[in-house]
């Protein structure tokens, strides 16, 4: 036994000698997975490479907890308070309000672990920066480029929302905006082409749509511009978008005095929204409470959810704020639970003034109020919604040159992006390709196949974070100012699968024949991979939560993300892999190449 200890040792000592006199560069796969230590982070120099970085160039602290709560709330109340939630109350009924709650407490399990790392990491990037520090580099590029994503297209979605309100409020005070600047180049095209072939095949103009009939008025009506085509463009999208980016060019204590704004106005609204319905409730309308079950309360988990997309925003601040390591967790908290609050009650005032069954419209709010007679309210709630949706894009606008900006002061992006302005203290370029990435595409194009896509974003960026914290903090000894409460999961998680598991088998057999029969073709089974994958990461999870006895809150939040993402479809997964595989060939062709961290690393090794 003494010899081959003996052995061992001198078998250790001769390994641990380099052979070469030049040791081997480490190999192009180590380099995908090297991560950034908390003080690599926390000393990353806030400048860009062009000189006007330092003091001067720095994002300036202005930002309080109560800024930041508002920030939340003007993400999370937007569109899905004044439109999404008719749908879901059509689906669901009444009980669509104890749907928020379960709702908001599963998002709690996203934002508790967003507020330890904000804790923890208190400088801006959001879930990019938090991936760097636990997953390693090709996972916060990913994740950096799927939030680029969500930003972008969430926000040209909102923009085109917004035209849509604005239009519709001017056109109800007796101002007309001419039809071929109210509609993408994209959707009048397609509509036009659609009306004529279907008067080339003799049908009436009845049989066309109302969105088809306004696309081929729209095109007809347009100058042409040559080559066929013709001068169609939502003006009103590309506007507010300009006005947003300008303003957030300007500096972050005018966005965040715009932002209170906003929201003091959207609250004041929402409350007498509360107070005025609440004499208009008729008890009765909330009975049956869940007429269509569970499987109808449940049809709208998606769109309840995305309603809670704040937390992510908030978190690209982190810069900007007095006291990142104290506000942020608690804003996160605030707004969460102030949401849900106003969601639940805002749920059962609509329900109890009108039958759920008439709530499947697109101004769900105004919609109640002209049925009872009390217009003035209707229209309101109409100028309110413009408010909302101009708040949302906002704080979206501020959150994506922020992550541009932290991807590349770690070099993965060109050192333009970095650059900080002199005066006003934002980050200038990143900014302005932010606006153009917008505005554009908001003005031209018709992106309701791509909606989901912003989603997806979100909920791989919810589960990454929660993922992270089992990585960097899996039994809650952290030293961080916040931290996510430890709960041993080492029995819980696999009992909370198994009665999840029995609750399906229960309550949804119909789903589970629908499940097993659907793979009798490849056609129809394809838009299940993503749930059979779930599957077998739910066991591989409750195997390891068992054997490690990891944290059950981050555990429960990671699963909770994934299985809302298996109900985006097949469809939706294929596009997201389509912009990941876009975003790896940047990545291998540019961020790796000039990664602060790799080249950090590779000049250590020399």
């Amino acid at each position: 036994m003494r010899i081959g200890r003996q052995f061992a040792q001198v078998s250790l000592s001769t390994l641990s000698r380099p052979i070469l006199s030049t040791p081997l560069p480490p190999s192009r796969l180590s380099g995908l997975f090297r991560r950034k230590s908390l003080d690599d982070i926390l000393h990353n120099p806030p400048a860009d490479a062009e000189g006007h970085g330092g003091p001067a160039g720095g994002l300036e602290r202005h930002l309080t907890v109560r800024d930041l709560t508002a920030l939340g709330i003007a993400a999370v109340i937007g569109a899905g308070i004044f439109s999404t939630i008719g749908n879901a109350s059509h689906d669901g009924g009444p009980a669509v309000s104890l749907l928020f709650v379960f709702t908001a407490i599963a998002c709690a399990f996203s934002a508790l672990c967003y507020a330890q790392f904000a804790a923890t990491i208190p400088v801006s990037g959001s879930a990019y920066t938090y991936a760097y520090a636990s997953f390693g580099e090709l996972t916060a590029w990913i994740i950096g480029w799927a939030l680029i994503m969500e930003y972008a297209v969430g926000n040209i979605v909102v923009a085109i929302s917004w035209s849509d309100y604005f239009t519709g409020l001017l056109s109800g005070v007796g101002v007309n905006v001419p039809i071929w600047l109210t509609m993408g180049m994209q959707s009048a095209h397609k509509y036009y082409n659609e009306v004529l072939a279907l008067m080339q095949a003799g049908k009436p103009l009845s049989e066309a749509s109302a969105a088809q009939l306004e696309g081929y008025k729209a095109w007809s009506a347009a100058p042409e511009i040559g080559g066929g085509l013709r001068l169609v463009l939502d003006l009103p999208a590309g506007l507010i978008t300009l006005a947003i980016t300008a303003l957030v060019y300007v500096g972050i204590k005018e966005s965040k005095n715009a932002s209170n704004l906003l929201v003091a106005l959207k609250l004041v609204v929402v409350a007498v929204v509360i107070l005025v319905g609440a004499f208009y409730v008729q008890p009765e309308n909330w009975s049956p409470f869940a007429p269509n079950g569970i499987g109808g309360v449940l049809k709208g988990v998606s769109a309840v959810f995305f309603a809670y997309i704040g937390f992510d925003a908030i978190s690209t601040t982190a810069e900007e704020c007095k006291n990142p390591q104290r506000d942020l967790p608690r804003a996160m908290i605030y707004a969460l639970i102030i949401c849900t609050i106003l969601y639940v009650i805002i749920t059962l005032i609509l329900t109890g003034m009108v039958n759920y069954k008439e709530l499947a419209v697109g101004d769900p709010l105004a919609y109640v109020f002209n049925k009872v007679g009390v217009k003035w309210l209707g229209g309101v709630v109409a100028v309110s919604a413009v408010l909302a949706m101009a708040s949302v894009l906002l704080v979206f606008q501020i959150g994506q040159p922020r992550i541009w900006m932290t991807m590349s002061r770690d070099g993965l992006l060109p050192p333009v992006f970095s650059r900080v302005h002199p005066k006003f203290h934002t980050p200038s370029f990143s900014t302005i390709v932010t606006g153009f990435f917008v505005g554009v595409p908001a003005m031209l194009l018709n992106m309701d196949l791509v909606i989901d896509l912003t989603s997806i974003g979100t909920l791989f960026a919810f589960a990454l974070v929660c993922g992270g914290i089992l990585i960097i903090d899996p039994h809650g000894q952290s030293n961080a100012r916040f931290k996510v409460p430890y709960i041993n999961g080492q029995f819980l998680v696999p009992l909370v699968l198994l009665v999840g598991a029995g609750l399906l088998f229960m309550y949804n057999q119909a789903g589970i024949r629908e499940f097993t029969q659907a793979f009798s073709s490849y056609e129809e089974g394809r838009h299940y991979i993503p749930m059979l994958v779930f599957f077998g990461f739910c066991l591989g999870l409750a195997w390891l939560s068992f054997r490690k006895k990891l944290s059950l809150l981050p555990t429960l939040g990671l699963l909770t993300n994934l299985y809302l993402m298996t109900q985006l479809g097949i469809n939706n997964w294929l596009l997201f892999f389509g912009w990941l595989v876009i975003g790896l060939a940047l990545y291998f062709n540019y961020g790796f190449k000039h990664s602060k961290l790799g080249l950090k690393k590779a000049a250590a090794v020399s």
